[in-house]
């Protein structure tokens, strides 16, 4: 299909977006990043504001197959031109864009960003990198082929206190670590039968480029599009691949870790539609030079998360229900106030990590909280450690303002782009903090079995899981 005959027939044109003859002009080069943008819907959005805060940047394309996102997003910026279908943009803007954003669901990133790339595009991709282990293999090797700037999307990789748990497990703190807990009590699974029946699909939407690459089930209300897609196997990548991933991130990091060498995955009996809503999935690493001889990873997820554990006790958590009672007594009598720093100190935060060393814990809340020390039962005060590290590596004081937070890792981006500095999430480290995700979500098709991971030849030991690593891709 032509242009003409694309923008004629679609949606977006009905709702009264119009192209003027200016839109059509090509953007000069200059010591500017002109940015494209796949899927502004949503977190799409979140990202395209980040994006076009640095004041370097210039948007000239918006693509989605939502004409309400579309128009939204059209109306913050009329200079851009604008898109249903990624694959025609790309096609006929090529060197009108310098940059692409991808912040589709999940199982387009990879077709969407490979195909930007093949082109000489820099790409800033949301978290997971991929939909297929696959496919983080193939972003990665293609990324440094290319010798491109890239960057995931888990922007709490660039926020002051997971820079700051990352030196302090580096400096010793707590000694080698040997296990870590991390955690999400997010339900992004779906425990429910597949839906039956067929509704139609709504004015606005492009149903067949939503499904896109994956399998094009009937289009039903509140299924798949705008969110529930993140439960469903064949688009999303359950609760690991939307929490997991930023989680996960700083113990990681942190640790230097590569991929795992075992994982088992205890879970309900696979359903070949939806995540289990409750996952718990243990990992096991190849010792670093921050861990142990091998490391013990284990993830929960699911209301209710995490599990018991005695390396997750706190101290005074046998006791915080007296505590409580006893301070919110004592607070209305108008004696005392619960102070706000100690307010958390019994509970574990709902989301979050548990470093365990061999000279005690670091608990790090997900997000925005500092760090914690525990040793033999009780809180260590590490003022002095913290205070040094921030003065040695520049971090500053604590800031607790996702507004001012947020955009950094975005713009780290687009200052790599003009050759200023580099990205601290690039795919090449993505790509296997992903491979890490998906194989624990794979090893949930296997309840309780544990899966032996071959990193160099990217296999599995048993084959009936090697089907599960890729996927055809559905011509659209």
């Amino acid at each position: 299909m032509n242009k003409r005959e694309f923008l004629k027939n679609s949606t977006l044109g009905a709702l009264g977006v119009m192209l003027a003859p200016s839109l059509l002009k090509s953007f000069p080069r200059r010591s500017r990043l002109r940015t494209a943008h796949i899927g502004v819907g949503n977190m799409g959005a979140e990202d395209l504001k980040a994006i076009s805060s640095h004041a370097s940047v210039d948007v000239v394309a918006l693509c989605d197959v939502d004409a309400l996102n579309l128009s939204a997003a059209h109306k913050l910026h009329p200079g851009a031109r604008v898109f249903f279908d990624y694959r025609v943009m790309l096609e006929e803007l090529g060197d009108e864009i310098d940059a692409v954003i991808v912040s589709t669901p999940d199982h387009t990133h990879a077709p969407a960003s490979m195909l930007a790339m093949q082109l000489g595009k820099p790409v800033y991709c949301q978290k997971p990198l991929t939909h297929y282990v696959s496919e983080s293999r193939a972003m990665k090797a293609l990324a440094a082929e290319k010798g491109l700037v890239t960057q995931m999307g888990i922007q709490v990789h660039s926020f002051y206190d997971y820079k700051l748990a990352t030196l302090l497990i580096q400096s010793g703190i707590i000694g080698k670590v040997h296990t870590v807990h991390a955690w999400s009590p997010k339900n992004h699974g779906y425990d429910g039968p597949r839906p039956v029946g067929e509704d139609p699909v709504p004015q606005q939407l492009h149903w067949n480029l939503w499904a896109g690459t994956s399998p094009k089930p009937p289009y039903k209300e509140g299924v798949y599009h705008p969110g529930v897609w993140r439960k469903l196997m064949d688009y999303g990548c359950g609760t690991l691949g939307d929490m997991g991933v930023h989680i996960f991130d700083t113990p990681y990091n942190a640790l230097q870790l590569d991929v795992p060498r075992t994982i088992t995955n205890e879970c309900r009996p696979d359903n070949g539609f939806g995540f289990p809503e409750h996952n718990t999935v243990t990992y096991e690493f190849p010792g670093t030079e921050y861990t142990a001889k091998s490391l013990k990873w284990i993830w929960y997820d699911g209301p209710g998360a995490p599990a018991k554990h005695k390396d997750l006790v706190l101290p005074g958590m046998d006791t915080r229900a007296d505590k409580k009672k006893s301070a919110a007594e004592a607070d209305t009598a108008g004696k005392v106030s619960l102070d706000p720093k100690i307010a958390g100190e019994y509970e574990l935060p709902d989301q979050g990590a548990m470093f365990v060393g061999k000279k005690g814990r670091l608990l790090l809340p997900h997000f925005m909280q500092l760090p914690r020390k525990i040793v033999k039962g009780k809180y260590v005060d590490i003022s002095d450690e913290i205070a040094e590290l921030a003065e040695k590596h520049g971090l500053g004081e604590p800031i607790r303002n996702y507004d001012t937070e947020g955009p950094k890792h975005y713009h780290q981006f687009v200052d790599a782009c003009l050759g200023k500095g580099e990205c601290s999430a690039p795919f090449d480290y993505a790509s296997r903090l992903t491979e890490t995700i998906l194989l624990g979500t794979i090893a949930g098709r296997f309840p309780g079995e544990t899966l032996h991971w071959d990193a160099q030849t990217a296999k599995f030991k048993e084959e009936k899981a090697n089907r599960f690593l890729t996927g055809e891709y559905r011509k659209f």
